[in-house]
């Protein structure tokens, strides 16, 4: 299985935005990732979000563990903090996949943002960035499956994951924040 990445080809791509409430000033998208507890991260994407955990990889990087479905596979997502900030996370995954054909590997980014428009007025942001890896073009290409093919279909089930979860995501945010405000 190979590791080697391809990003210059793009399996899928993200990007929804939800408003919300929140009190600006204590939003913590960062520590929000690191407590979000596995039952509010499946309220988040009722059915698809399995569990959620937080550990360190072996050089001490934070990182964050998501397991969920995306289409008709299951994702075992190892996100890195590559930037921890209030407003601004990237995280980025080389996951596996297992699909009803076996086990793969893709990397995955994640971005979140939240950002002030006025007030206690807030827009969260999405941003899902999927790209092969050579080991997923070799198993697609054993299935007789091209990539375009597969990137169609995993952009349709990756786009329809994040419909649900953005604005299930931004009001846990907000609830996180609002929590703050009370501690």
């Amino acid at each position: 299985m190979s590791p080697t990445v391809r990003t210059d080809l793009i399996l899928s791509h993200a990007r929804i935005t939800a408003d919300v409430t929140a009190p600006f000033d204590h939003v913590d998208v960062a520590e929000w990732l690191r407590t979000l507890p596995t039952h509010e991260y499946q309220r988040c994407a009722p059915g698809d979000h399995k569990a959620a955990g937080y550990t360190v990889d072996d050089d001490g990087t934070p990182m964050s563990i998501n397991v969920e479905m995306i289409g008709t596979g299951l994702v075992v997502q190892q996100y890195r903090f590559e930037t921890a900030e209030r407003d601004y996370c990237k995280m980025v995954s080389l996951s596996d996949v297992l699909t009803p054909s076996g086990w793969t590997t893709t990397q995955v980014i994640w971005e979140l943002r939240m950002e002030r428009l006025d007030g206690d007025s807030c827009r969260y942001t999405n941003t899902v960035t999927s790209h092969p890896t050579e080991d997923f073009l070799d198993f697609v290409a054993s299935q007789g499956q091209t990539f375009e093919d597969a990137a169609a279909a995993r952009q349709e089930a990756s786009e329809r994951h994040c419909r649900v979860e953005t604005p299930l995501y931004a009001r846990s945010i907000a609830r996180h924040a609002a929590e703050a405000t009370t501690n």
